[in-house]
């Protein structure tokens, strides 16, 4: 989660349309299968002992007391109790574990004035490309399979977390790899997350360090956004971020490698004072989350990281945590989908088709405020909304729908 944000938007309302015409939203391939870790969860508290009271299959470690700073305060010196704590914790919930390796120690920076958070020189550039090489080293071999997945930066195009050029990180990207496709073959590297809301922020390094990539190899197995938008945004918006972001990939000729949305909420503050925070709750949160998850099978986008679980806050516009709207959302759109196939319509009205071993249910909703109509399948017999509010219904009879989701089964 950014500590700071820039003042130039990206896209908004109708400027959206515009900027993306004629680019496309890709819809999700037909018969995708959707698994558990497609819902994935930012705890920043996990070291703690807390555990989310909703089935997850991926936690985020980020904002967690765990970065490279906090753990190698002193060259090759580890305290390793906070993430011993987390690994155990996420394991024992039965959640894949994405890492951030960065931000880099104070000592460790070529030049301590570049970021604050969560230490002094956070966002430069390791001074001595052997410091990170040792502490990717550590970090794979202590916790070899018990890891997942590797993600190298957080918000690598926001000056608060990343202050080198694109070269610099994609060599840090590249180093990575081999370290940890040599001591784990199986975990995957992600790459540096880039936010896509602020235009000038994500043109400065997106495209930069995908050509930096390309011209390394593509050391990565998954590329990595965070799709926050305006603090009035909505699931609709954040689709044309994943759109814009899928137009980078190509236009840099990337090979075909899952998408992964690391961060995601809505109404948080900025970008400026124009656009101050919004708490949202009630029915708009409970749409809100069922639409990201559903748009996320319906891109392709293989796992989607809600931030957090976590107390309510001033900083996030939906609160995830027991007893909130937005957390029977994610449970009820997680039961929905997860180990199942799934098959979605990119139309006005979105139709999502699920087979769960031969169980056969539906998904409606529409993405815009105007309603449409669905006829109810001959197997349905029942329907619940995403805050799992259910009625009996028959089938064949014709029903109108609205942006809240609608399951039939």
């Amino acid at each position: 989660m950014a500590a700071s944000r820039m003042t130039r938007i990206l896209v908004a309302g109708a400027a959206t349309a515009v900027l993306l015409a004629g680019m496309g939203v890709p819809a999700a391939q037909a018969d995708t299968f959707v698994d558990g870790q497609a819902f994935g969860l930012h705890v920043p508290k996990i070291a703690n002992g807390v555990v989310p009271t909703v089935s997850y299959g991926a936690v985020r470690l980020w904002d967690a007391g765990v970065s490279w700073g906090q753990i190698e305060q002193h060259r090759a010196q580890y305290w390793w109790v906070g993430m011993d704590r987390a690994v155990q914790a996420a394991n024992a919930q039965n959640a894949q574990i994405l890492y951030v390796l960065g931000s880099t120690p104070t000592w460790a920076a070529s030049k301590r004035s570049q970021g604050t958070y969560p230490n002094k020189g956070a966002a430069s550039n390791p001074r001595y490309l052997s410091d990170w090489r040792r502490w990717v080293t550590a970090v794979a071999t202590r916790y070899g399979p018990s890891i997942d997945a590797y993600q190298i930066w957080n918000e690598a195009n926001l000056t608060t977390f990343w202050q080198g050029t694109p070269r610099q990180m994609a060599r840090l990207t590249l180093e990575a790899q081999r370290i940890i496709h040599r001591l784990d073959p199986t975990a995957k590297v992600v790459a540096a997350s880039s936010t896509v809301r602020l235009r000038s922020a994500f043109t400065r390094l997106f495209p930069a360090y995908l050509h930096e990539l390309r011209r390394v190899g593509w050391p990565v197995d998954v590329f990595s956004v965070h799709t926050y938008g305006p603090s009035t945004s909505t699931p609709a918006l954040r689709a044309t971020y994943v759109a814009l972001a899928r137009a980078e990939l190509r236009a840099a000729h990337a090979p075909v490698r899952p998408l992964w949305d690391t961060e995601v909420n809505y109404g948080i503050k900025g970008p400026g004072s124009k656009y101050p925070d919004k708490d949202i709750g009630g029915t708009k949160a409970a749409t809100y989350v069922a639409q990201t998850y559903l748009d996320s099978v319906r891109l392709g986008v293989a796992r989607t990281f809600w931030y957090s679980w976590s107390a309510r806050n001033d900083l996030l516009g939906i609160t995830m945590n027991t007893g909130y709207p937005g957390s029977t959302a994610f449970q009820t759109t997680h039961d929905w989908l997860a180990d199942s196939r799934v098959n979605c319509r990119d139309r006005h009205v979105r139709i999502c088709r699920i087979n769960r071993m031969g169980i056969l249910s539906m998904v409606a909703w529409t993405s815009s405020g105007h309603t449409g109509a669905v006829t109810v399948p001959y197997y349905a017999t029942r329907t619940c909304d995403a805050r799992n509010r259910c009625q009996a219904i028959a089938p064949g009879t014709r029903l109108r729908i609205g942006r809240m989701p609608r399951w039939f089964g």
